[in-house]
């Protein structure tokens, strides 16, 4: 029988809801024995959930991975889009700092990190890319948190991928460090996936943003779900779903369909 492309599940008890899907999803099982795991949550900026990851989230999946993947070294990264301040910035304002000592794990400001030089002619926003080369050497487990987005439309997991890209070859004109990827967005952002796409994917759901990324009303009521899945299509086609957004009209998801997932996916729902 096939397996669903995606788990989702109403949270009752964060812990306990969030242990019973990564187990239905089988985490465990498609983490190569030893592989590192390299955490990638969204703090696009120090501001508070749900804006960005919360920080208890990650912590919870931590404590997951640690348990059932005792062999496996597990690291946060991300790499913010502000020029007023760095990555250790927001890790330090939104509880990571704390977190990463409790847990005696890095972070690792992907800005700074090495990068590697990669080139796809298939790819036409993005023919030639630099991103980290420690990407090449992880487990990419991402964290997104669920928003709308102004020219995106939605920002999910495939977006989040925008944290990888290093300002330094990719603030373009704006005043923002990423700001190339304002520029044919969904190109963007589908082109950046087929050079780093999620191996895995925990969708935050538990309140939710209609309006925008970082402003706006939140979803009321609270969407009060989690949902998970290695089908990064699957996740934001799903995500889109939740705020009442059809994918086909989503332009990088629909570039992506059939590439590098699908938007048709089966979901089961874990009690």
């Amino acid at each position: 029988m096939k397996q669903p492309g995606l788990y989702y599940t109403t949270i009752k008890s964060l812990e306990n809801s969030l242990s019973k899907l990564l187990t239905a999803a089988s985490l465990p099982d498609l983490v190569p024995t030893g592989q590192a795991i390299l955490i990638k949550p969204n703090l696009v900026e120090p501001l508070q959930p749900p804006i960005t990851t919360p920080v208890q989230l990650t912590s919870l999946v931590i404590d997951y991975l640690q348990k059932n993947l005792p062999e496996s070294s597990i690291s946060i990264g991300e790499g913010t889009g502000s020029l007023k301040h760095d990555t250790h910035h927001c890790f330090q304002m939104l509880g990571y700092t704390q977190l990463a000592s409790e847990k005696n794990i890095p972070l690792l400001d992907l800005n700074q990190e090495k990068l590697t030089k990669k080139e796809n002619p298939a790819c036409k926003r993005w023919p030639v890319m630099r991103l980290p080369s420690i990407l090449d050497e992880v487990f990419l487990l991402s964290i997104p948190v669920l928003k709308a987005h102004t020219l995106a439309k939605v920002t999910l997991t495939m977006k989040n991928m925008m944290g990888c890209a290093p300002p330094s070859h990719f603030r373009g004109k704006g005043n923002w460090g990423k700001s190339a990827f304002h520029e044919q967005i969904h190109e963007a952002i589908f082109d950046l996936n087929r050079y780093r796409n999620p191996d895995f994917t925990l969708l935050d759901a538990s309140i939710g943003m209609p309006q925008a990324h970082l402003w706006g009303d939140h979803c009321d009521p609270p969407v009060n779900t989690l949902a998970v899945s290695a089908d990064s299509v699957a996740i934001d086609t799903f995500g889109a779903s939740l705020l009442g957004k059809d994918w086909k009209n989503i332009g990088y998801i629909r570039m992506a369909d059939s590439v590098l997932g699908s938007a048709e996916s089966s979901a089961s729902h874990i009690s």
